[in-house]
């Protein structure tokens, strides 16, 4: 059984109070952590199993300024080509595992219309989902996977577990392999430190819920030699790369994300640094994203409006 990550963002960051404040506190906005965008593969040999498909194409890029909280990074590719360098086609992929319905983990669904996609049930009425005929509800009928009280065992080592918080059906996956376990979530974090710190992002649908999880997750890499891979954050692949086993009390060193903020001229679409919404003007009859109400709020995840980058 092999892992590997599929690429498609890179030089990114987060803010200090975007991946540590879901729970209040003073963070600095100035120290940003490296952020990417990746999701994960598995080959078992005899088929190969998705987590998550990446952004849908043709997402425009973001264009950060000193005010961002958040940026999902320059393009490498789009999510599809990305798993062509792999060397998978996507008739190949048997099995796709949902870890949540957010566009950058949802966005290239459609494009595995012959596989099955395993998503909590949860989050079937989300529009993400629509349309689609090969889902599998999943509700989570194996019982306890370790300190976690419900999971469906997917084939001999990998499971998929329940995880609610970022959103009211988030999942992970737990790959084990060669005497480790390599967790394979969506946004549990958005950057590893935030796990050392034991700290929520201010992403969530059920902040009890979210914390609830987060300690489930600290609880097992604890006890456990897990490979904790990350969606947002280069140190997922990293870890993945280097079979580094999470250790809470001997955190990693943080490198930080120098930026260079362009200025490039805005094409007047804003795109949610949270979940990869993409507010066009265009149909929202001609309303220009400055000319929301300040209450406004990301029709997808309900971040408000500084969560968006002009693109």
């Amino acid at each position: 059984m092999e892992i590997k990550a599929v690429k498609f963002r890179e030089h990114g960051f987060y803010t200090q109070p975007f991946a540590f404040g879901g729970e209040g506190g003073e963070y600095d906005k100035n120290v940003r952590y490296r952020g990417s965008l990746q999701n994960y593969l598995i080959d078992c040999g005899d088929e190969v199993i998705l987590v998550d498909t990446g952004l849908p194409a043709g997402t425009p890029e973001e264009n950060p300024d000193e005010n961002s909280v958040a940026y999902t990074g320059k393009d490498i590719c789009s999510y599809m080509e990305a798993l062509d360098k792999l060397g998978y086609k996507p008739e190949q992929v048997t099995t796709i595992l949902l870890t949540h319905k957010h566009p950058d983990h949802s966005g290239e669904l459609r494009s595995f219309p012959n596989a099955k996609v395993y998503v909590n049930k949860d989050e079937l009425g989300v529009p993400e989902l629509q349309g689609l005929d090969n889902l599998v509800p999943v509700s989570f009928t194996d019982g306890a996977y370790y300190n976690f009280p419900e999971c469906q065992k997917i084939r001999d080592g990998i499971y998929f577990i329940k995880a609610k918080g970022h959103t009211n059906g988030n999942s992970l996956v737990v790959v084990e392999t060669d005497g480790l376990f390599y967790m394979l979530h969506g946004d549990i974090t958005y950057v590893d430190e935030a796990l050392y710190e034991n700290k929520l992002s201010v992403v969530y649908d059920d902040v009890a819920a979210a914390r609830e999880t987060l300690d489930r997750v600290r609880a097992f890499v604890s006890e456990h030699p897990t490979v904790y891979c990350s969606t947002h954050s280069p140190q997922g692949y990293e870890n993945l790369e280097a079979k580094r086993v999470m250790d809470l009390n001997n955190p990693v060193p943080t490198v930080f994300e120098e930026v260079e903020f362009s200025k490039k001229e805005a094409s007047g679409k804003y795109v949610c640094s949270a979940c990869g919404y993409v507010y066009d003007p265009a149909e929202h009859d001609g309303v220009a994203f400055e000319d929301l109400p300040d209450d406004w709020k990301c029709p997808r995840c309900k971040r408000p409006k500084d969560k968006f980058n002009k693109a």
